[in-house]
């Protein structure tokens, strides 16, 4: 599901404070909390794509979700939010992914440090392990953190970037 964008002033007003759309998935162990997150999505008019699954199917598998989100998000650029058990998974699969920056986040601290240090463009959050209450929390906290743009940090991610193109700094 997609915020429309055009039905009225406030979520176009929401897209333009956010300056960025949200791509969000789920394989089934993240289904319920991507559920409670689309919900706190829609009821503050923040502007998003539910890009999958679109039903509980204990068959379908991360990687093909966190594929989605992330070749949307190199196409498009935002941000985006993947759900799976523990996390873990689909934060590999999208650190596959060129220009990708996703964190495995559980808690405030991982969710502030993804945000401010790494401007962490992706986040994962384990469905099977923090509440849904939890996983809109830490959604909520992501999106109101922002990149200190500290020398440091930007120098880290200036070698990550470097890493992408096959330029490896010992």
């Amino acid at each position: 599901m997609i915020l429309n964008l055009s039905e009225g002033k406030k979520p176009f007003i929401a897209y333009l404070l956010l300056k960025f759309m949200i791509f969000i998935g789920s394989d089934h162990a993240g289904f319920e909390m991507k559920e409670a997150i689309k919900w706190h999505l829609e009821n503050t008019e923040t502007p998003f794509e539910d890009l999958g699954a679109h039903q509980f199917e204990v068959e379908d598998d991360y990687p093909d979700i966190a594929k989605v989100v992330c070749e949307r998000i190199q196409k498009e650029g935002g941000k985006g939010i993947l759900v799976c058990g523990t996390g873990q998974g689909m934060t590999i699969a999208a650190n596959k992914f060129r220009g990708i920056r996703a964190s495995l986040c559980w808690n405030e601290a991982t969710v502030k440090v993804a945000a401010e240090h790494n401007d962490a463009n992706v986040i994962a959050l384990p469905g099977r392990i923090i509440s849904k209450e939890e996983g809109v929390k830490l959604v909520k906290l992501w999106l109101k953190t922002s990149f200190s743009k500290e020398e440091r940090h930007n120098r880290r991610i200036t070698k990550i970037k470097e890493f992408e193109k096959g330029k490896v700094h010992l």
